[in-house]
């Protein structure tokens, strides 16, 4: 199927999720609001416009820009890039992810976050479906695309073969794969591991009684902080660290040539990058509130009650990759 194809269809479907998502989220003035289980910075969101819930989708368009270094490192057999501009390329692809959509609906792009937040209380449930199926649907675009812009490449990389593994494998460029000396249990710590680093950061990053951050640097010290994890814990299967970046980009390579073995590859490795994350982002989050916030000696005085009228309203980590 010609590439032109692929791209149309994606951009197809990354125009009909803008356009049938109006923002409609309005945030409160200083978008601080003080918790015993979260950290106090969250996103002040109307719960009663359920159209915010669409808006995800497009943040995982970031991956167009994270896998396409990837793609511009392998095509190029590390002539136009390596381990170090993939990590900084996916790093920096979500800064400005968060930039983009900071003030939408708290830059939803992983839905071990989301999941943590209704764990913690922080998110009504019956939105976490269609947060997850948005994030999905936008990172399958977002493999799509990058399907679309190298198409040529990756025909002429292993003489129109798409190949899994060895010198010519070009799966890897979409989805995270485990190195051949890693085992399940290996590769499962590993996930929740660097997860819920992740996760215990980001608290930290938004937590106004800790060192904080100056408002408006957060994405570039969540940008540093995952090149941190990549650089120190990448090694054993890639640090995916977000179901949706991982699960969506392996069933496209899965319907665009690759087959179905990148399910089946080490040992159904699959559903780490999905199960992984998730247990490991609500990890993350309670070693966090349990051993550093709870101990916090003074409330935090920039921090306003929330009026009652609002109790209405959900609020929302202002964050995340």
């Amino acid at each position: 199927m010609a590439w032109q194809f692929y791209l149309f269809v994606c951009l197809f479907v990354y125009l009909f999720i803008y356009v049938c998502a109006p923002m409609h989220t309005s945030a409160s003035e200083n978008g601080l609001l003080e918790s015993a289980l979260l950290p106090p910075s969250f996103h002040h969101v109307d719960s009663r416009d359920g159209a915010q819930v669409i808006r995800p989708g497009n943040r995982d368009f970031y991956l167009v820009l994270g896998c396409g270094s990837i793609a511009q490192a392998v095509l190029s057999r590390e002539k136009a890039g390596g381990i170090i501009t993939i990590n900084i390329g996916f790093a920096t692809a979500v800064v400005m992810a968060l930039y983009a959509t900071f003030g939408v609906s708290g830059g939803h792009i992983n839905p071990a976050v989301s999941f943590a937040m209704c764990t913690f209380g922080r998110m009504e449930w019956f939105k976490f479906p269609f947060y997850v199926g948005a994030q999905l649907l936008g990172a399958f675009v977002g493999a799509a695309t990058v399907f679309g812009i190298y198409y040529d490449g990756l025909m002429a990389f292993a003489d129109g073969k798409l190949l899994i593994t060895g010198e010519n494998g070009t799966a890897f460029i979409f989805a995270t794969y485990p190195k051949p000396f890693v085992s399940v249990p290996g590769a499962f710590v590993d996930q929740v591991v660097s997860t819920m680093f992740l996760l215990l950061i980001v608290f930290a990053i938004f937590d106004s009684r800790n060192l904080g951050v100056p408002r408006g640097l957060e994405p570039i010290v969540i940008g540093l902080l995952i090149i941190v994890i990549s650089c120190s814990l990448g090694l054993n299967s890639g640090c995916a660290m977000n179901p949706a970046r991982d699960l969506s980009p392996r069933l496209f390579t899965a319907l665009a040539g690759w087959g179905f073995e990148v399910f089946t590859f080490g040992n159904n490795f699959w559903w780490i990058p999905v199960v992984g994350p998730m247990i490991g982002a609500v990890l993350g989050g309670l070693i966090y509130v349990l051993f550093i916030q709870m101990h916090h000696s003074n409330p935090d005085p920039e921090v306003k009650a929330e009026p009652a009228e609002n109790n209405l309203e959900k609020h929302e980590l202002s964050v995340i990759m």
